[in-house]
């Protein structure tokens, strides 16, 4: 949404193309005066909705057409290529693992009709590299975030603790995700069960919702309380609340580049995340957050433990963190680099 506003804003024009449904982000394009174009595919494999796109796409007659994960990449570019757009590009968002051998044949095959594939983090490109995706056809371009949206926080700590329903003397844990398997909510609850018997003063708030929200509450309620543990579900306030946070935990076992964590470092909360590929394009260990091994909540606890303790190592790695994300995760880089690319590859051969 970012960037199709600010390439709208640009005196570029722009349509957002919903392959499958319309959702929350529609109505601010619009209002931001960019056409949004909804296909309607009805399941997985929807001849009609190709046929749909295809038209629409004859009709409109882009100078770009610019797909983002699987369905799209897989639907945009084949209608693009026979719509015979100019430059036609793709964007890998994330580590894919659930992916099975026919997506990455699919990925494969499609690679050859794309002039280039965008995405957000080395550790994206070197997945599908394995996978038998060149990477010299990746572009990287990091995720932009409005950095003067998260610098305060427009509710004092009392109010946001009342909110979360945690008392105001406790430390606050915070991690934001979606409940399902990718998240390792388990190590999270685990974790925070450990920590709040280490310490009897901290209480993890788990921000989101999910297919996993009452097997983790569950799971919670055997191995925790919520004196320790929380969950305080999808809410659409975590930038008033993630500055009042002592902490901010990730566990994923695998993200493209989390905006979580970028969210949280402008928060100036101390990051503490899995070593996993996306995650170390963010955090380097002991200067802008901390890593632990997958699965190691005992080092999760314990580095914890030692941000808490002490503010002063907290404050050094938070303005590390702050400063970097400011200077290098810009949303106007990421838009201009995006118009470079695409400038770039409109240029004739």
């Amino acid at each position: 949404m970012l960037l199709a506003k600010g390439l709208h804003r640009a005196g570029h024009q722009v349509c957002v193309v919903l392959l499958t449904r319309d959702g929350s982000r529609s109505e601010a394009l619009r209002e931001a005066g960019i056409e949004v174009v909804l296909i309607g595919k009805k399941f997985k494999l929807d001849p009609t909705a190709l046929s749909r796109l295809t038209k629409w796409m004859k009709q409109w007659k882009p100078d770009v057409v610019h797909t983002w994960l699987f369905a799209a990449n897989s639907f945009g570019r084949v209608a693009a290529k026979l719509c015979k757009v100019p430059v036609v590009i793709a964007s890998e968002r994330c580590v894919d693992p659930w992916k099975r051998n026919w997506h990455f044949f699919i990925d494969r095959r499609l690679a050859r009709l794309s002039d280039a594939i965008t995405t957000n983090s080395e550790g994206v490109r070197d997945f599908y590299h394995v996978h038998g995706i060149d990477g010299a056809q990746f572009e990287i371009i990091p995720n932009g975030v409005e950095a003067a949206s998260h610098t305060s926080s427009s509710i004092d700590r009392s109010t946001a603790f009342e909110r979360l329903e945690v008392a105001n003397d406790r430390k606050l844990i915070v991690a934001v995700g979606r409940l399902w398997p990718q998240k390792r909510i388990r190590d999270l609850i685990w974790a925070g069960e450990l920590l709040g018997t280490l310490r009897q003063d901290t209480t993890l708030v788990i921000i989101g919702d999910g297919p996993q929200r009452e097997e983790m509450l569950r799971h919670r309620d055997t191995v925790s309380r919520p004196l320790h543990v929380r969950f305080a579900g999808a809410r659409d306030d975590v930038q008033q609340l993630l500055p009042h946070a002592d902490a901010f935990w990730i566990a994923s076992e695998y993200e493209g580049q989390s905006n979580a964590v970028v969210e949280a470092m402008l928060a100036g909360v101390p990051v503490v995340a899995s070593n996993i590929p996306g995650n170390r394009d963010l955090v380097e260990d002991g200067e802008t957050g901390f890593l632990f091994d997958l699965g190691d909540e005992a080092k999760m606890v314990e580095i914890t433990n030692v941000i808490l303790n002490n503010p002063q190592l907290a404050s050094k790695v938070t303005s590390n963190a702050k400063s970097n994300i400011e200077n290098n995760f810009s949303v106007d880089a990421m838009i201009q680099r995006h118009v470079r690319l695409y400038e770039k590859l409109l240029k004739p051969k």
